[in-house]
C-alpha cells in the first residue's frame, strides 16, 4: 500500500464516522507515524509504507473514529507557535488561550516580574508568557500530580526549568508569596452544563479541569479571594472566563476591590479574558 492509497483509508474511515476534519486527520496521523513533515507525504504519495506502519495507522484512526482528540493521539498540540506535550491528565490547549498571553505579553513585555499560573495543566500559559518575557520567574500550581508532570515535562522541552517551578498543591494552600501577575484558566463550565458538550470533550478531556460547580464561578471566585491576599499592589489578575460570564465575574471583581483594566474578546466576539488590579 502506498501513502495515497493509506490516507484515503484513513479519511473514508473518519468520515463514516463524521468527522469533519477526515482528510486532515488522517494526513496528521500519518505524518506524526512517519515523522514527516504534512507536506512531505503530499509530494510522496505514491510512496510505499510498511506493514508495521499500516497497523499503527489503523490503530490510531480507530482512536479518532471513536472521537479521541487528535491532541492525545499524537501527544501534542500547538500553542504560540510551540508544540506542547498533552495527554489525558490535561486540558487541551485552545486558541483562545493565546489572547490572555498576548494580552499579558504585551503589558509586561521587558519586566522583571513574578508570575503565578493557577491550575497550569501543561503549563501551557505561563510557558508562552516567560518564553517572550526573558526577565520574568514564575510558579505554575495545579491540583493534579500528573498534570504537573506534564508541564515538567513542558518546562525542560522549551529550556524555561530555571526560570519556572511546578507545584503539585491548591493554590489555596499558598502562603509567603507575593506576585505581579496572577494568571489562570479555571474550570468555568456549570456541573449541569457538561453533558451537552461534545463527545471529545466531556468523555477524554479531566473532568477536573472543566466543572465550575453550579454557576461555573466556584474557582474563578476562589481564585479572585485569593488574589486578594497574594497579588502584589501594583500587580495584575489575568483571568480567562467562560461564555456569558462577564457580568457576574465583573460584580465578583468589584465586591474584591479590583477594577479592570482590559477586557479580551474572542473570535466570536464574546469577553474572554478580564485583566483586572487593585482599585487605587
Amino acid at each position: 500500500m502506498n501513502i495515497s492509497e493509506l490516507l484515503n483509508l484513513g479519511s473514508k474511515r473518519l468520515k463514516q464516522n463524521k468527522i469533519e476534519t477526515h482528510q486532515l486527520d488522517s494526513e496528521l496521523v500519518l505524518s506524526s507515524l512517519l515523522k514527516k513533515q504534512r507536506e512531505n507525504l503530499l509530494i510522496n504519495l505514491n510512496k510505499k509504507v510498511s506493514k508495521n506502519t499500516i497497523d499503527n495507522f489503523e490503530k490510531l484512526i480507530i482512536r479518532r473514529a471513536n472521537r479521541e482528540p487528535l491532541a492525545y493521539i499524537l501527544k501534542k498540540k500547538e500553542f504560540w507557535s510551540k508544540d506542547f506535550f498533552v495527554d489525558r491528565n490535561t486540558l487541551i490547549p485552545r486558541p483562545e488561550t493565546e489572547l490572555l498571553c498576548e494580552s499579558v505579553i504585551r503589558i509586561f513585555k521587558n519586566k522583571n516580574i513574578h508570575i503565578l499560573d493557577i491550575g497550569t495543566g501543561t503549563g501551557c500559559i505561563i510557558l508562552s508568557i516567560l518564553s517572550e518575557i526573558k526577565e520574568g520567574k514564575g510558579i505554575g500550581v495545579d491540583v493534579s500530580r500528573e498534570a504537573i508532570k506534564v508541564a515538567k515535562k513542558n518546562s525542560n522541552k522549551l529550556g524555561l526549568n530555571k526560570r519556572v517551578k511546578f507545584i503539585n498543591k491548591s493554590f489555596e494552600d499558598i502562603y509567603g508569596y507575593k506576585f505581579d501577575l496572577i494568571v489562570s484558566n479555571p474550570p468555568y463550565i456549570k456541573t449541569s452544563d457538561i453533558k451537552n458538550l461534545s463527545d471529545d470533550i466531556k468523555k477524554f478531556e479531566p473532568k477536573i479541569a472543566l466543572d465550575g460547580g453550579k454557576e461555573g464561578l466556584d474557582v474563578i471566585k476562589k481564585v479572585i479571594y485569593k488574589s486578594n491576599t497574594i497579588l502584589k499592589k501594583l500587580g495584575m489578575l489575568a483571568l480567562e472566563i467562560g461564555y456569558g460570564q462577564y457580568y457576574k465575574v465583573s460584580k465578583i471583581l468589584k465586591e474584591q476591590n479590583f477594577k479592570e483594566v482590559l477586557l479580551v474578546k474572542d473570535y466570536k466576539n464574546n469577553v474572554r479574558c478580564i485583566l483586572a488590579k487593585f482599585k487605587d
